[in-house]
Order: structure tokens, then sequence, then C-alpha cells
């Protein structure tokens, strides 16, 4: 979807503690200053998203997202085709931040 992955961008680094990395294979990281990947972004296409296994499970089951397609022990993906695509996509990357920052 065009200019998702700037919407996601603008999104992620308003976010306190946020800041972008290189990630592999051309995607954009998003990482906390503790060193935690809050997930990444590979172009107007694809998000990937780490997460502990019955999280994954909740969000694949409710159709939130797909397992990831290389590494699935990493987490989840969720692909970029329509505007509800980038809106679910910031939602569970928030659910992970907040989930990191309470433990931090």
């Amino acid at each position: 979807m065009r200019g998702a992955k700037k919407r996601i961008i603008e999104e992620l680094t308003s976010w306190p503690g946020i800041r972008t990395e290189p990630g592999r294979f051309g995607a954009t990281a998003f990482v906390l200053k503790t060193g935690r990947e809050v997930g990444h972004v590979h172009g107007d296409a694809v998000v990937d998203i780490p997460c502990r296994k019955a999280q994954c499970e909740e969000w694949i089951g409710a159709g939130r997202a797909e397992r990831h397609r290389f590494a699935p022990g990493f987490g989840v993906s969720v692909f970029l085709k329509k505007d509800e695509d980038v809106k679910n996509a910031l939602e569970l990357l928030r659910e992970v931040y907040e989930r990191i920052k309470s433990k931090a």
C-alpha cells in the first residue's frame, strides 16, 4: 500500500524511546533504548512483529496477522494491502511496545 512505510515510521518514532535502525533485507526496525525490537517494516508491503507464542496464536486466530513467512519462531507478519491493514499493524505494534515498556 503506497505510503504505508512512511505512515508507520512517523507513528512509531513519535512514541517515547523508539528509534529506527536498518534491519535485515532492507527493513526499517523499530527499537527501544533497551535494544528490544518492537517490529520492522519492509517497504510498503509488510510489517513483522515479534511476539510470544500465545500472543502470536491469538493474533493469527483472530485474523489480525499471519505466521511470519520465513521465521515462524520470530513472530507474525501483517501484509499491508489496504488502510485497515496499516491501522491493525500499528495497533499490534503498540501492544508489543506497551508490553515491553511495562516490564522495563
